[in-house]
């Protein structure tokens, strides 16, 4: 089966947090804060991915409320804090939209992502995931967490369907695009 075949039928992108959206690392402050830095051409692909109408969600075992404002100032209204069963929340995330299993990526990196990863059509991962999850992935990006895989596979769903961004087509105001 090609990618081609693999990326047609999505229709819902849904990511991880920590190590999807950023490389997994924690800064740790002096006051107790937790700091974690994103990739600002992931952002763009997710606000790009709202805009053309997919359903796009967060799932994280985190529960980090900057992280969820800052999703949704991108567009994306669905994110799961705290989800200690990803799962449930990936049950919750299909029902709400009547998606169906072969209708969904999602995007993990550890251990605790094999359940949702599980639940869907197009379970993948970043270049520097655990084993566990790459040997469960059917798309491997080429790129390490936080440093554009969710980009690359938003992109190439996106080009698969024809909706990535074409200049002739286009008239968005990236002025209005943010992170």
């Amino acid at each position: 089966m090609s990618y081609l075949d693999l990326f047609r039928p999505i229709k819902a992108f849904v990511f991880d947090v920590d190590g999807v959206l950023t490389d997994g690392k924690v800064v740790l402050l002096p006051d107790g804060q937790q700091m974690r830095t994103v990739n600002s051409k992931d952002g763009y692909a997710l606000q790009l991915a709202v805009r053309k109408e997919y359903h796009v969600a967060i799932i994280t075992g985190g529960n980090n409320l900057p992280m969820k404002e800052r999703m949704n100032g991108l567009g994306i209204t669905d994110t799961y804090l705290s989800s200690s069963h990803k799962n449930e929340a990936m049950d919750d995330f299909l029902h709400s939209y009547h998606l169906k299993s072969h209708e969904v990526m999602y995007m993990g990196d550890d251990i605790p992502d094999l359940p949702a990863l599980e639940m869907v059509g197009l379970p993948s991962a970043p270049l520097d995931a655990s084993e566990e999850v790459k040997s469960m992935a059917k798309f491997i990006s080429k790129r390490n967490g936080g440093n554009g895989c969710v980009r690359e596979i938003i992109e190439l769903v996106m080009r698969a369907h024809g909706k990535w961004y074409d200049a002739s087509r286009d008239n968005d105001n990236f002025a209005e695009f943010t992170w």
